[in-house]
């Protein structure tokens, strides 16, 4: 993939494109305290979706989501829940206690897409459970933090894969980062794993969602057969978080922070 491929952002731009992050991650910070043991995927993507549009007067960017190959998604957020890799849709599942759930956000503001993703706790979780979800939370900083121009894409796959693997956890191959902007996916896609010093030089300017999938068990996933749900194939847990990212002349910039955002670790 070439640089040219990848649209870098003006002032302008980068300016919707924090708004648009914000609200994404507003859109968390309102669904935590309903996250409960006893409630539905399906409820928490109501409230999500009523909030969005209602609330924010943005758009739900998954909703009838289609792209090449798959069926129109049919929900305004996704829940993966569990073994549950990336893309559950809500349903009738009622959350139990010690469920972990990912509920991944983007919502559309004048055109411009804001993306992330967290980690949600139902009730009492096991040590086992919430180590992988605080590990997966610090692999993603390790690879906000490779982030900086002229560095490379796979300094920040690498640093993430090092992380992960080192505590013994597995990271999924399939599934990636991607620039954002305009359109919910563009280039460049932002791998989990890699040879630092690898892919494509990052320049001011690019923005793009890091958020990766870590496992406790085997990397292996398969899909269900809704055409949108991935799963680990072990049945083992699964973690996923995922922010915005701006390049900067400096360094970088968590586009998708608001109040209730975990600190950094």
């Amino acid at each position: 993939m070439s640089s040219s491929a990848v649209t870098l952002k003006n002032p302008e731009e980068i300016h919707k494109m924090r708004i648009a992050c914000r609200l994404a991650a507003e859109v968390l910070d309102y669904i935590t305290p309903h996250v409960v043991p006893g409630v539905t995927t399906d409820h928490l993507d109501r409230l999500c979706h009523d909030y969005m549009v209602e609330v924010q007067h943005t758009i739900p960017a998954p909703l009838n989501y289609a792209p090449k190959g798959h069926r129109p998604y049919p929900r305004s957020i996704c829940t993966s829940v569990n073994h549950q890799v990336c893309h559950g849709i809500p349903g009738d599942r009622i959350l139990k206690n010690g469920d972990i759930v990912n509920l991944d956000i983007t919502v559309i503001k004048e055109g411009f897409h804001g993306d992330t993703s967290r980690m949600f706790c139902v009730g009492e979780i096991s040590k086992q459970a919430r180590r992988l979800c605080d590990l997966t939370y610090e692999s993603l900083w390790h690879g906000i933090r490779a982030v900086a121009p002229g560095h490379h894409l796979g300094d920040i796959g690498h640093a993430i894969q090092t992380f992960a693997e080192k505590a013994g956890y597995s990271v999924v191959r399939e599934f990636c980062g991607h620039g954002i902007g305009r359109h919910f996916h563009e280039e460049p896609q932002v791998l989990h794993y890699g040879k630092k010093g690898s892919g494509l030089r990052l320049e001011a300017g690019m923005i793009f969602t890091i958020e990766p999938m870590i496992n406790a068990g085997r990397r292996d996933i398969r899909p269900l057969g809704d055409g949108w749900t991935i799963v680990t194939a072990d049945h083992s847990l699964s973690a996923q978080w995922e922010h915005t990212i701006l390049v900067t002349p400096e360094g970088f910039e968590v586009l998708t922070l608001s109040s209730g955002t975990p600190p950094a670790p």
